[in-house]
């Protein structure tokens, strides 16, 4: 491929990852907003459940990938993080929809134990938005062999992501007593 080439292929990915940064997060919330919910069938009750799954299959994957990338087996490392970011999209399709079939399950524990839940909710939900736009610039540096910009983007990207995972499961658990 040519400069020129990689220079307008690098452009657009650039365009799309800031699309996707800000439209993913926006539809999310538009989506949790909407008051008006469909009936998909009772399987969708499952989602919560699916969910916590998919959000520890993530965090053991990206785990596995930092443990692959010391030890210097780069292609288990791209193995097992694609296999993250697969999973961070399947998390996505069945969160969304969920949240299109059920309103959003109010949090029924008491005291400390309530602050513990909204500091990781909250924690969970700021975080979350602000690791879409560095998972995808880390995937782009990865795939377009940029891996000194990868290097510096997954300093920020990978801790935040296996906060985020972590911290999904841990809400998760704290809140799954209370799903109807």
């Amino acid at each position: 491929m040519n400069n020129t080439n990689q220079i307008e292929n690098s452009n657009s990915n650039y365009k799309l990852i800031n699309i996707l940064s800000i439209a993913i997060p926006l539809a999310v919330a538009a989506i949790i907003g909407v008051k008006i919910k469909f009936y998909l069938g009772e399987w969708t009750n499952l989602l919560p459940h699916v969910i916590a799954v998919i959000n520890s299959l993530t965090a053991i994957a990206l785990l596995f990938g930092f443990l692959f990338i010391k030890q210097k087996k780069v292609n288990l490392h791209k193995s097992m993080m694609l296999t993250a970011f697969a999973l961070g999209s399947l998390f996505l399709v069945s969160y969304i929809l969920y949240h299109i079939t059920h309103q959003s399950t109010k949090f029924g524990g008491e005291a400390w134990l309530k602050y513990i839940y909204y500091f990781f909710l909250i924690s969970h939900i700021v975080l979350s938005i602000v690791v879409v736009r560095f998972v995808l610039l880390a995937l782009n540096y990865a795939l377009s062999n940029q891996i000194e910009k990868h290097k510096k983007i997954v300093k920020w990207a990978y801790p935040i992501w296996l906060y985020v995972s972590v911290s999904g499961v841990i809400v998760y658990i704290l809140i799954s007593p209370f799903y109807k």
